[in-house]
C-alpha cells in the first residue's frame, strides 16, 4: 500500500476566521507548477470561507530556496516565457487583492518567489535570523512576480535596485530598517507569535481593515490627492456593516475596547 504525497500547500481555519496557509514542499520549498496549483487551490478555500485574515507560513528549515530553475530551462523563447511569467505574477497579485489583512511569517531563508509573495502581503513578520533575497541575476533574469516594484513601494527605488542588482541576502533587521519587514521577533516561539498576531487581526474590525487597504491602494496609484477623492465614500460605506454601529453602541454603553467584531 502506498501513501499519497502530502499536498505542498494546505490551509487550516480557526474559529475566529483566521486562515493559515502553509507551504510544505520540502526540503527547499521551491516554486514549481505543482506548488503553484496547490497554492491556488488553497486560496480557493480561503476565498470560499468567511475568512477575516490570512497568515502565510512555511514548514522546514527555510521558507524557500527559490524557483525550480528547470522551469526557466523549459522556455524556448520570449512568447512562451511570458505565459509562464504571467502565471507566476498572478499568484502574488491574487494575494494582494484579498479584502482582509494578510500576514507573511518568515522564519528563515526567504528567496525569490517567496519574498515576492511576502511583500504582496500586507504585513511581514520575520525572525531575527531570517534572510531575504531576490537572486534572479544568477541566471540572467530579473524578478517576475512583482517583488521589485513592491519592494520599491516600501523601501524606495534606490533600495530596490540595490537589492535586485546585487542579489545579496539581507537580514531581517536591515529590511525592518528599510520599512520592508514590519516586525522582527525572536526565533523561539515565532510560529506561535505569528499566529497570535494574525488572529488578533482576524478578531478585529476586518471590514474596516478592508477599507484601509482600499484607501491605501488609491494612495499607491495616485498619492494623497487620489486617496482623498475616495476616503469619505469608503468610510461611509462602513455604515452598511453590522460591526460599525454595534461597536459605536458598545463604546457609548461600556467604554472603549469592549466591542466584539464578526466581520460582517
Amino acid at each position: 500500500m502506498t501513501t499519497a504525497p502530502a499536498a505542498p500547500a494546505t490551509v487550516e481555519f480557526s474559529e475566529h476566521g483566521l486562515a493559515v496557509l502553509t507551504i510544505d514542499a520540502g526540503p527547499l520549498n521551491l516554486y514549481t507548477a505543482q506548488l503553484h496549483e496547490a497554492l491556488d487551490a488553497a486560496l480557493d478555500e480561503v476565498e470560499a470561507e468567511h475568512t477575516r485574515a490570512l497568515l502565510v507560513r512555511a514548514e522546514g528549515k527555510i521558507v524557500s530556496g527559490g524557483v525550480d530553475v528547470g522551469l526557466f530551462a523549459a522556455q524556448d523563447g520570449p512568447d512562451r516565457a511570458k505565459v509562464l511569467f504571467d502565471r507566476m505574477l498572478a499568484l502574488p497579485n491574487r494575494i494582494a487583492a484579498l479584502p482582509f489583512p494578510t500576514v507573511f511569517a518568515a522564519h528563515g531563508l526567504c528567496l525569490t518567489w517567496a519574498f515576492e509573495v511576502a511583500v504582496a502581503c500586507d504585513l511581514l513578520l520575520a525572525t531575527d535570523n531570517a534572510k531575504f533575497g531576490l537572486v534572479e541575476k544568477v541566471v540572467g533574469l530579473t524578478p517576475t512576480m512583482g517583488g521589485t516594484q513592491r519592494l520599491a513601494a516600501r523601501a524606495g527605488v534606490a533600495r530596490a535596485k540595490e537589492f535586485v542588482m546585487t542579489g545579496d541576502r539581507y537580514s531581517a533587521a536591515t529590511l525592518e530598517r528599510w520599512n520592508v519587514v514590519n516586525r522582527v521577533l525572536p526565533a523561539d516561539g515565532f510560529d506561535e507569535a505569528a499566529r497570535a498576531f494574525a488572529a488578533s487581526l482576524a478578531e478585529g474590525p476586518t471590514k474596516a481593515h478592508a477599507a484601509t487597504k482600499e484607501v491605501l491602494a488609491h494612495f499607491e496609484r495616485g498619492g494623497v490627492d487620489e486617496a482623498n477623492e475616495h476616503i469619505t465614500a469608503i468610510a461611509a460605506d462602513l455604515y452598511r456593516t453590522r460591526d460599525l454601529p454595534a461597536a459605536v453602541r458598545s463604546f457609548l454603553a461600556d467604554g472603549p475596547g469592549k466591542a466584539t467584531f464578526t466581520g460582517n
